[in-house]
């Protein structure tokens, strides 16, 4: 049996908030018209309901990110780090401020540097509201108060810092 880890432990799945000690929780509600495609997500609140960032958003829309509850339901089986589909009604987790574990889909994260979310132009592994470490012009808006706290691991999740 192996269990050595040879580079970097994982830094953790999307939408796990990292440091619950410095965390800002608020409870809201999933609007059934605006699905989040995974956890970790940045959204915005639309007739009271929390709603994930997406075309025409910009930086002043981000409410806060999706927190992945644990434990969960709606396991995705082909994601080896069983990371979950939220659902798409009833009652969801906020983070307003605090840190939490995101997957970085473009340009090279590291500590201090700004947080980007995708708003136009999805591409190949760079869906809308996808998180990026690198501009896009006008594809992307940046998060106010948001910086990532490290480096990727293999699978590109990443600590980022939010409001802090």
């Amino acid at each position: 049996m192996s269990n050595a880890i040879l580079y970097r432990m994982n830094s953790g799945i999307p939408g796990d908030v990292s440091r619950r000690q410095s965390a800002t929780i608020e409870s809201g509600f999933y609007d059934s018209g605006a699905a989040f495609p995974g956890y970790g997500l940045f959204g915005k609140i639309v007739s009271g309901k929390f709603d994930p960032i997406g075309a025409g958003d910009t930086a002043a829309n981000v409410y806060g990110a999706l927190v992945r509850p644990y434990p969960t339901t709606g396991l995705n089986a082909s994601d080896p780090l069983g990371t979950a589909v939220p659902p798409t009604s009833g009652v969801c987790n906020i983070l307003r401020r605090g840190y939490m574990t995101v997957k970085n889909n473009a340009g090279t994260a590291s500590l201090g540097s700004q947080v980007y979310v995708r708003v136009a132009a999805a591409a190949a592994g760079k869906p809308i509201g996808g998180i990026e470490a690198a501009s896009d012009t006008t594809n992307t808006i940046a998060i106010t108060g948001a910086t990532f706290m490290s480096a990727a691991d293999a699978s590109g999740n990443v600590e980022i810092a939010f409001n802090i």
